[in-house]
């Protein structure tokens, strides 16, 4: 009998919501489970790293891993994985780009820790301890992995095969992938599995946009009530589709929210954020620059906007200090 391919599937620093979208597959979950012998997938089965240790290097088919690294057992996982695995597949925003997690990047270490720790109104911490790597009680040495100073996204870390955005991503993306794997039908390594199309060509308001959107206001999605068969953009609201690859099922316009940018910049382009500003400054139909930062200034967190998914692999990375 052919032996079947060994796949792994882990979950560094994230929410836990791509492990559930590869339950979502439901029953197809299980023709999965015919076709492969996992050796790791800590969410649904008891495995051990230590059993991961013990296999001889690229043993492993197919790693697939979501989340995020912040700390050094992050780091030491994934570069486990690497080892023993042929294929690594970044599973979801924050494994591509660092994921919401990653806005921590506009703040320091320090900071997070006094907020959490000391500054917070909830916190109650009279001796003022702070987690640290190592520390002695009763004689004994504890340790806690240390807490990296920014979220680093996946391929900062090891090298990745292969690109799975959204958060998370849809079933249908999820069992092509797989799929591919399993038939030996990739494309070249460092792709991305999704479609290369911008989400405004395959968005279901697209027909309603006119050839060119003139934008005197610009409004956040809470501050109105929007027209739910209308482009986003053409009501002055703020939508990241332009800038943001298709593949996720235009899930967020069908309850009447804007795209976000969960799945990344389009093919070809490095920056989603800095690509859409270009979009948005030709939207604006403005006299002077006055007008010009009037509109960008009733934007809070422009930053938090515009790489809400995907700061640690941007041109802004993080903080400077």
């Amino acid at each position: 009998m052919a032996t079947k391919p060994k796949i792994a599937i882990c979950w560094l620093g994230g929410c836990g919501g791509c492990d559930e979208a590869v339950v979502d597959l439901n029953e197809a979950v299980l023709q999965v489970a015919d076709a492969v012998e996992f050796v790791l997938w800590p969410v649904a089965m008891d495995f051990k790293y230590h059993h991961v240790e013990g296999m001889k290097d690229k043993e492993i088919a197919l790693s697939i891993i979501n989340g995020h690294v912040r700390n050094c057992d992050h780091e030491e996982v994934a570069r486990l994985l690497r080892q023993k695995s042929q294929l690594i597949l970044a599973f979801g925003a924050c494994a591509c780009f660092g994921g919401t997690p990653g806005l921590a990047n506009f703040t320091t270490k320090e900071d997070i820790f006094n907020w959490v720790y000391r500054d917070a109104p909830t916190v109650v911490n009279p001796k003022g301890n702070y987690p640290q790597p190592k520390c002695k009680v009763d004689g004994k040495e504890l340790t806690l992995p240390e807490f990296y100073g920014q979220v680093y996204a996946l391929s900062q870390i090891i090298d990745v095969d292969y690109y799975l955005p959204g958060c998370p991503p849809p079933p249908d993306l999820i069992a092509s992938a797989v799929n591919a794997v399993l038939a030996g039908k990739l494309p070249p390594r460092g792709s991305t599995l999704a479609p290369h199309k911008a989400l405004c060509d395959t968005c279901e308001r697209n027909k309603t946009k006119p050839p060119r959107i003139a934008l005197k206001d610009i409004k956040r999605i809470h501050e109105v009530e929007a027209n739910p068969d209308t482009c986003f953009l053409a009501q002055g609201i703020l939508c990241l589709g332009p800038a943001t690859r298709s593949g996720c099922g235009d899930v967020c316009m069908k309850i009447n929210i804007p795209c976000r940018g969960c799945f990344g910049p389009v093919e070809g382009v490095k920056d989603a954020g800095s690509k859409f500003i270009s979009a948005l400054a030709s939207m604006l139909d403005v006299e002077d620059e006055r007008q010009v930062r009037e509109l960008v200034d009733k934007l809070d967190d422009l930053a938090g906007y515009l790489y809400r998914f995907s700061a640690p692999v941007s041109t802004l990375v993080r903080k400077r200090v």
